[in-house]
């Protein structure tokens, strides 16, 4: 393991680290329609820009029984060097001169402008207010009027070529078949393979991104592309980060599938682990054994097959009480997972003869239950066994559901707090058994990181392919 403290074979009993969720405000709601229109096109004012842009219609010049007049006025209006404005919301609009013609100011264009330029929302939204403020009055300003007001607020720092972000431009990556247009988006998502903060992907794909532009390039081979994120990887995370990238760039085109098996108890978080596993090492194939189980009930009927038709903690209850053994919660879960496990193993089988990697988890996915060595040839499986190893702070999981989420039945968990623990201990007492990694989901993101770093660490330790090959 990759010097985890979150993969573990022991009970030791942990507190959860609560992650916060900051929130970004907005701007001012006064802004006019023609400020939102501004942002809406997401058009970006430069002083060294040049050509006119379209000219908005006011709500004055459409539907209006005097139509013609008013298409004939604003004809002559701009015959004389003006723009359109009939009305009331002529009076007092300030316009901006440039070569192609004059247009209306608009702060939303301000903004996109000074934020391209690396000023934040906040204080590019604050500036393009106070601007708007000491230009008012003003018919008339050209583009240099507004860039002394902005250097006055602002100083030089935004005019500075070194602190300024590149606008952004088309830049083609090749390889095979037709080349695609840069994304720096896809280029983030490809970099959480690395099991960093998608914060810190994002950085270091908007710097890849304006190394490209400054250097003029137009187009990229994806293996060069490939090589300058591994560098950027080293230099800001280490090497460590930037070996993981490469690893999983190598099953971009596998020869076989990864198959990610995430099992534990019910209510543990194995879902939105998987869902976000998947997203961050950019697998399309997520799927749950309660999906299967549910696929199961209706094929199956409760007298052929009734352990399925309950849910795990419960589906003793469906049994004849002389049928089971000394420990019949157990004895329940047991007889559902040996049945659900045979659609799991379609699932899988399904996976393999598509060549298609998939993340899956679910309470029915336990060790010794499932036969892995048919698959060893034909794929890569990585099985990890999810736990919450704070029993209070699993129940305060289960009341936080109960109190937010009541079409989620949360409430039958805590009635059944106890059954639930008693299978999660069945689980772990298998996973240790059986070799397989224990993951405390006690911080999501950490839990996440670590299912990540896990599953290229286990690959790089096959060594089933050439990783340099791919830089």
């Amino acid at each position: 393991m990759d010097g985890s403290k979150g993969v573990e074979r022991s009970s030791a009993r942990k507190r959860p680290i609560r992650a916060k969720e900051g929130s970004a405000q907005e701007g001012s709601g006064s802004d006019s329609e023609e400020d939102r229109n501004g942002v809406m096109r997401g058009v970006v004012e430069d002083e060294h820009r040049t050509g006119g842009t379209k000219r908005p219609r006011s709500r004055g010049q459409e539907g209006t029984r005097e139509g013609t007049r008013e298409e004939t006025r604003s004809g002559e209006a701009r015959q004389k060097g003006g723009v359109s404005r009939s009305g009331s919301r002529q009076k007092g609009r300030l316009f901006v001169e440039e070569p192609g013609g004059r247009r209306p100011f608009m702060r939303g264009i301000m903004v996109h402008s000074l934020m391209a330029r690396g000023v934040p929302f906040d204080e590019a939204s604050r500036t393009a207010n106070q601007v708007r403020e000491r230009l008012r009055g003003r018919e008339v300003v050209s583009k240099l009027d507004i860039v002394t007001e902005v250097r006055q607020l602002l100083g030089d720092g935004p005019f500075l070529e070194d602190e300024r972000l590149p606008l952004p431009v088309d830049i083609l990556v090749t390889g095979k078949g037709a080349g695609q247009p840069f994304s720096k988006g896809v280029l983030s998502q490809s970099l959480l393979a690395a099991a960093i903060d998608p914060h810190d992907a994002f950085d270091v794909a908007r710097e890849i991104e304006v190394g490209l532009i400054r250097s003029g390039n137009r187009s990229i081979e994806r293996r060069e592309l490939r090589r300058l994120a591994y560098e950027a990887l080293g230099r800001n995370f280490g090497a460590q980060a930037a070996e993981r990238y490469r690893i999983w760039r190598a099953y971009e085109d596998p020869e076989r599938p990864v198959l990610i098996l995430l099992g534990g108890t019910a209510g543990v978080g194995k879902t939105t682990l998987g869902l976000e596993v998947a997203h961050r090492l950019g697998i399309g194939r997520v799927l749950s054994s309660d999906s299967v189980r549910q696929i199961m009930r209706i094929m199956l009927s409760p007298e052929l097959a009734p352990a399925i038709h309950g849910s795990s903690y419960d589906a003793h209850q469906l049994f004849p009480a002389e049928t089971l053994g000394d420990d019949p919660v157990i004895e329940g879960f047991r007889a559902q997972t040996a049945t659900v496990s045979v659609g799991i193993r379609a699932s899988m089988d399904r996976a393999v003869a598509e060549n298609a990697s998939m993340v899956m988890d679910g309470v029915s996915i336990m060790p010794g239950v499932i036969d892995l060595a048919p698959y060893e040839r034909v794929a890569d499986v990585i099985f990890l066994m999810v736990a919450s190893l704070d029993s209070e702070a699993f129940a305060n999981r289960f009341a936080s559901r109960a109190q937010h989420q009541a079409r989620r039945g949360s409430h039958r968990y805590l009635e059944n707090l106890e059954a639930i623990l008693k299978i999660q201990d069945h689980l772990l007492e298998a996973a240790d058994r059986y070799d397989v990694p224990i993951v405390d989901n006690d911080s999501f993101d950490r839990a996440v990181l670590l299912i990540v770093r896990h599953v290229t660490e286990t690959l790089r330790k096959k060594g089933a392919f050439d990783a340099q090959e791919l830089l």
